[in-house]
């Protein structure tokens, strides 16, 4: 089995996450569904089909998250003991040629992904070309929008910079 990466806030994101499904939604469902069952027929009861469709969903992202969290690998990058170096967790301030802009981004494992915040998986294009440089180092890379180049302005490791 593969390991999962996870930094520190999105460990904790996620078993926040699983917490509220197994302690508030799997009740709250479980309820809805005894009230619908109520109403009679559930060949035609749309809130009780709506309210298993909503259980599966639930449980299936419950025994998602306790599988990728049984085999989750939290790393602190303030424990790697580097000094302006990109690595897992760290967020980079970048100067993006194209854009004429400054960017930041935070290399996370795959589970904590969320481009609207700035937070780009470890396995994209970016993030491997990023990893391993050093603040003043440029980075160029193939994207699916063509090539890319950005400048590595700054580095920082506290782990929720957003």
């Amino acid at each position: 089995m593969d390991r999962v990466l996870l930094t520190v806030t999105g460990s904790k994101r996620l078993w926040d996450e699983l917490s509220r499904l197994k302690k508030q939604e799997r009740p709250r469902i479980i309820d809805a569904i005894a009230e619908a069952r109520a109403h009679g027929d559930l060949s035609e009861n749309a809130e009780y089909h709506a309210a298993r469709e909503q259980q599966s969903f639930i449980e299936g992202r419950i025994r998602e998250l306790e599988v990728k969290l049984a085999r989750a690998e939290i790393i602190d990058p303030k424990d790697l003991n580097v000094v302006n170096k990109v690595v897992f967790g760290s967020w980079v301030d970048l100067w993006e040629d194209d854009g004429n802009r400054e960017v930041t981004y935070q290399i996370v494992g795959e589970l904590e992904t969320d481009v609207d915040m700035g937070k780009v998986s470890n396995s994209s294009p970016i993030a491997r070309a990023l990893l391993g440089k050093d603040v003043g180092d440029e980075v160029e890379f193939s994207a699916p929008g063509g090539l890319r180049r950005y400048e590595i302005l700054r580095v920082r490791y506290d782990d929720d910079s957003t």
